[in-house]
This record gives structure tokens, sequence and C-alpha cells, in this order.
């Protein structure tokens, strides 16, 4: 497929993580073959399991989405946006854009694709009914309308250099246009649907009728969900599964330590934050944030936490490896002086407050407690109050003056920054307003020119990390385990099992 030209992508796709981390022999397999069946263990399975891209939210619902249906663009593995179901998209002043799609694509019924599907399959995200968890960006659609069988044209509210990697997301993949049944796929995929038992399981099999030549490899992928980490290694090393998501740093020698397994680790966005809400004292005090974020180990995260499977992060949400990360802002470190100093500025010393966490939030518990051990060496008393995992996003997160967040990847800059640091974002976790901030997050979204949105992404850092009331310690590494026969797999830095794309990429080798 041919990539987008430099008009198309100008400011498209940038999204977290370009520095990946690969395992020997990943890639050194020999060319892909056909056959095989596999069984696959994500995190969670329930009777909420869906087959509406809208509707999706947990990491099993997108690899059983990316198996079964395609999108008008998918990102490579550099998180550049290229063609998939659209053969071109063109834009001249990221305000209008012009899709072509591409010819011969049928869906798993037989229908051809057409730009009515297209249409429909957008604007349903703009319908209160449908229940889309990307209704908030789909507000940027002023326009969807067909120009014909195979051309389609998208005005938005206003400029957004993002719209290719925006619609390479699961949630805006493809339907056929009237879909109302969805205990049954019917797309445009790799994989057809022969099972879906929420809950249970999901049986695919390979469509014969695939757009990409000579794609899928596999005969079969069944995919299962096993919540408990200890659980799904077990399978893993058992032979019971092929692959699984999510595993623990901890486990990561069990894995080693066979040698028909391996493992795939992916440098991400992925962080647990400290949140201090911004609205109220003393966590609203400057001088209480700066002091807080001073008592942050990074080091010792990484290496006690994470087993060394993290990235140094500075309280900016954009991670080293990523385009837009401002290289130039000094590295926070620990400092109990200068925690002492503002403390005592805000007059706070000797004040007890509590901080809550949860295993919901990674590694939140052991931060707390690393706070509280620091804390109490300049004179502050944090009280850790563990609450359970279960429930923890409903009745704690946010709703406390101190406690924990956990932020998965997006593919932008813009989505992460619009939905958890833009003033009137619903996950503003801190509740910090800064107009600049907004004023800036608007003119980097239509801005074309690669090295001023690089600034203006820059200057957004700079004001989170030394305004905003969040800490952000590390950023978290994504683990899968594999047994070695599956080849083909490499890191897609927006989630766990190559960005939940691996289904049309892999191949056994049993």
């Amino acid at each position: 497929m041919p990539p987008f030209s430099r008009r198309d992508l100008i400011g498209a796709g940038l999204g977290l993580g370009a520095g990946l981390i690969l395992p020997d022999g990943a890639l050194a397999a020999a060319k892909p073959r056909k056959g095989g069946r596999i069984r696959v263990a994500s995190l969670s399975s329930s009777t909420a399991d869906t087959l509406d891209p809208a509707k999706g939210a947990l990491s099993t619902d997108y690899v059983r989405h990316y198996m079964f249906y395609s999108g008008l663009t998918e990102m490579d593995r550099h998180l550049i946006p290229r063609p998939a179901l659209a053969e071109r998209i063109e834009s001249s002043d990221q305000t209008v854009w012009h899709i072509r799609l591409r010819k011969g694509v049928t869906f798993h019924d037989g229908a051809d694709l057409t730009a009515q599907d297209v249409v429909w399959s957008l604007l349903r995200h703009k319908d209160p009914a449908t229940g889309s968890k990307m209704a908030p960006i789909a507000e940027q659609l002023a326009q969807v309308k067909a120009v014909g069988s195979r051309d389609v044209v998208i005005t938005l509210i206003g400029p957004n250099a993002d719209l290719p990697a925006i619609l390479a997301q699961s949630h805006f993949l493809i339907l056929r246009a009237g879909t109302k049944d969805f205990r049954v796929a019917n797309g445009t995929g790799p994989y057809m649907c022969a099972q879906f038992s929420p809950g249970v399981r999901t049986l695919a099999r390979r469509n014969p009728n695939f757009w990409k030549a000579g794609k899928p490899y596999l005969d079969e992928i069944e995919l299962i969900g096993i919540p408990d980490e200890v659980s799904r290694v077990n399978a893993l090393l058992s032979g019971d599964v092929h692959l699984v998501i999510a595993v623990n740093p901890r486990s990561t020698k069990r894995i080693m330590a066979s040698r028909g397994h391996a493992l795939l680790e992916t440098q991400s966005g992925l962080y647990t934050n400290l949140i201090m809400q911004q609205r109220q004292l003393p966590t609203g005090n400057p001088h209480f944030v700066a002091a807080m974020k001073y008592l942050i180990d990074r080091p010792l995260i990484k290496r006690a936490l994470y087993r060394g499977y993290a990235t140094i992060a500075n309280d900016q949400p954009i991670p080293p490896f990523h385009p837009y990360y401002r290289a130039d802002l000094p590295q926070r470190s620990l400092d109990l002086d200068k925690a002492k100093w503002h403390l005592q500025r805000a007059g706070l010393t000797g004040v007890r407050m509590p901080v809550y966490a949860a295993p919901a939030a990674d590694g939140s518990v052991d931060m707390a407690s690393i706070l509280q051990e620091y804390g109490s060496r300049v004179g502050l008393k944090l009280a850790v109050n563990r609450v359970p995992a279960d429930g923890y996003w409903s009745t704690h997160w946010m709703k406390h003056p101190l406690g924990f967040g956990n932020t998965n990847p997006r593919p932008t800059a813009d989505l992460l920054f619009s939905l958890f640091y833009k003033s009137d974002a619903a996950w503003n976790e801190s509740g910090w307003k800064n107009p600049r901030f907004d004023k800036l997050l608007l003119e980097a979204r239509g801005e074309a020119d690669q090295a001023r949105r690089k600034q203006l992404y820059g200057e957004m850092q700079g004001l989170v990390r030394d305004h905003c009331g969040v800490g952000i310690p590390v950023f978290i590494s994504l683990i899968d385990g594999y047994d070695r026969r599956l080849k083909g797999l490499y890191p897609v830095s927006l989630g766990g099992l190559m960005g939940y794309q691996f289904s049309e990429h892999v191949w056994w080798e049993g």
C-alpha cells in the first residue's frame, strides 16, 4: 500500500512511542506460512463483551474488533497512519478531507464496501443512542457525506491534522450500513466470526476474501479472558494458550527460564500518576504540588516496582521516545531539601493527609508507600488508604484530594491532552485550568508545520510539568508472553499484542 503523501500526512499519527525494544529473534523468522490454530489470553472476559466497535472498552474488545473489522486507515509500527480501506485521504486545509475507498473490498456477507457504509459508520458515533466511547471525538465531525460510490468528504468543525490517526482507532472501524445485530460480526477484517459467547470466548476463522493479498496466515484464533495474571502466565507455560497480554514484571523470569517461550517488551506512554486536586487546599497549593513531585524517587520506582521495565518520566505526559517530546526540561529528581522547603512555604509541615491507592492503578500502592516514607523525613504525614481494585474508578478516582490515576497510551498528543489536561475535559484529573494551555491545544491541532507543532506541544509539556497537579514517575512498558513457535510479533506502543492488531500479522511454525 502506498503511504500518504506529505500533504496528506502533515501532523498525523505522531503518536506515543517511537523507540521500541524488540526481543532477540522476534522478527528473525522465515517466510510466513499459512495454517495453524492458536489460543490467546487477554485480561478479561465478561457479559459486557461486545462486537460493536463503538462500544469497545477493554483490550479484549479491541483485539476482537481488529480481527473482524477494518478501518479507513491503520497505524504502522512507527505509529504513522497508512491507507487501509481508504486508498487515499487528502486535505489542503486540515478541515475538509477527501477520501477515496479501495476498490473490490467486500464484507464477510459478500456485500461490496461503499461510501454509504463509511458515512453511516462514522455518523453513528454522533447519535447518543449508539453509546459510542468516541462520542466526544466525533463531535469534530461537522459533516460526512458520500459524493460517489467510493468517495467520501469529511468536514470538521475546525482543522485537525490528526484525522488520519483518529480514523485508525478501533472504535472507528467500518461496519455495513444499517447494522443492528451485534450478536454476529459483519466486517471487512482478516477473520470472520465463527463463535461469539460473551464472557466465554471468541472464535475467529480466516477470511478467504480479505482485501490484503496473502493475509491472514492462521486458520483460527480463539480469544479468551484470564483476569488473574499468575493464572495467565501458568496457562502460557503449560501450553494451554500461546500468547498472553499484560505480563507482570515479577513473572518475567519465569517466562525467560522456559526455552519454549519469550517476552515482547513494548515501551509505551502508559503511566500511573499521582493526582493532587487543584480545586481545594492544601493539594491546590502550588508549594504542596512542588513538594510532592520532589518526593518521587523515580529510579527506585523503575527498579523496584517494574524490574526495569519502565522509562523515567518528568511529570510531562509525553514520553522521551515520542517525536514531540520536549527534552530540554530539567529532569526533576528526588530532593528532600527542596520538598521540605516547599512544605514550609505552604505551612504544611506536620500535617496529616490521606492518600488513596488501589491495585487498579498499577503500582500505586507501592508508590504511595514510598511517598509516605520520604514524606515522614520532611515533616509530612501521609496515611496510605489502600482500597479495593473493584469499583476504584467509579468510587475513588478523582474523588479525593490525593490519589492515583492510570492512563493508557493514546495515538496522538492531541487526544491525550484533550482527554486529560484541557480545562473542561471530563477526565481532567487534577482539575487544573490553564487558559494558555487550552489556547495552545487548539492551535496545535490545526497546525500543519511539524516544527511549529512540536514547539507548541513542547510549551504545553512545560506548563503541565510546572503547574499541573499531576506527578508522573515513570512510563510503564507493556509486556506480552508468547510461544516461540508463534512468529511475526513486533511492538506497537499503542497497546499489548501489537497494539491489539496481532491477528493479521502472525503465523505458526509448530
